[in-house]
């Protein structure tokens, strides 16, 4: 009788299905390193501020505010922003425009622009009434796994001014981003260069990142513990002022209760928090806030309200 079984013949190795390698994620913007944990700390808050939000169409919206302050006089702000049809993610809207100008004419506006499928472009524009302050053009490609960026800020070719800032990001793992940043200042007179690296860890529930040159060094940590409680710790060391400032931070939400709570202690013995409350169905979100510095004996607080 012959062999039914149809054996493999002696020797032979099954083959494997090759395995696909995901590729590997865009590094996003040099800018964006510490943002995750940025967001954790509450914001300066000081005096009485009213903010109305109005969305006049899909493309266009307005905000009003005014701020009344004891450090200085009252002022307002006419907040305007245009975005286009191209959106590649909830937050990355082109072309879009943004403008606020403020009582006595000065002007901060952000020109945003997609030239290509991956290079896109911004211009900054700042104005004190009539005369220019900073004029700023970036242009940044975003590759498969890595991002380069390059800056000119005030560039005067009259006056042989320039400062140039040079980012690249790289993607070496799906967890470790590994980068380094290029700075170069030049005026009659005056010429230098700052060299910073880069580079940040991301796991599932928490994220490290550190900045280290010769200007000193920037190193942070976000953990999310759940769905309601966020913490961050900061560390920066300035060599030029010799001063070196450690940070605490922690985001409460509440989602029953509509409010976000924040606050924040550091190594100046200053210690803040400002709680955010959402007064649905109202379109209406209350803000309270208060510092204390010990070492300064200073103490301000501040409250807003935003409509819209």
């Amino acid at each position: 009788m012959g062999n039914t079984l149809g054996l493999a013949p002696m020797g032979a190795v099954p083959r494997r299905t090759p395995r696909r390698e995901e590729p590997l994620p865009n590094p996003g913007s040099f800018d964006e390193l510490h943002r995750l944990c940025k967001d954790v700390f509450p914001a300066q808050m000081e005096g009485v501020k009213l903010v109305v939000n109005k969305v006049l169409s899909s493309h266009f919206q307005v905000a009003h505010s005014v701020h009344m302050s004891a450090l200085g006089l009252p002022g307002y702000h006419l907040h305007a922003v245009y975005a286009g049809d191209c959106q590649l993610s909830p937050s990355e809207v082109f072309p879009t425009v943004v403008g606020d100008m403020d009582s006595s004419g000065s002007l901060n506006a952000q020109v945003l622009l997609l030239l290509a499928e991956r290079l896109r472009t911004k211009a900054v524009f700042q104005t004190q009434q009539a005369k220019f302050l900073t004029w700023q053009f970036d242009g940044e490609y975003r590759g498969d796994d890595y991002t380069a960026t390059l800056t000119l800020g005030n560039p005067d070719l009259i006056g042989e001014s320039v400062i140039m800032v040079a980012h690249f990001l790289q993607s070496l793992t799906h967890r470790l981003v590994l980068g380094g940043e290029l700075v170069y200042h030049r005026r009659p007179g005056e010429e230098g260069a700052i060299l910073t690296l880069a580079g940040k860890y991301s796991a599932v529930h928490w994220e490290a990142t550190l900045n280290v040159g010769s200007g000193g060094a920037h190193a942070s940590y976000y953990h999310k513990a759940n769905e309601q409680v966020q913490v961050g710790v900061e560390f920066e060391a300035n060599t030029r002022l010799q001063d070196t400032t450690f940070s605490f931070g922690y985001h409460l939400t509440l989602p029953q209760a509509n409010m976000v709570f924040r606050g924040l202690v550091d190594s100046n013995w200053c210690v803040g928090a400002v709680l955010e409350k959402k007064m649905p169905p109202l379109p209406v979100t209350l803000a309270l806030g208060a510092f204390l510095s010990h070492w300064r004996n200073r103490f301000h607080c501040g409250f807003s309200i935003t409509v819209g």
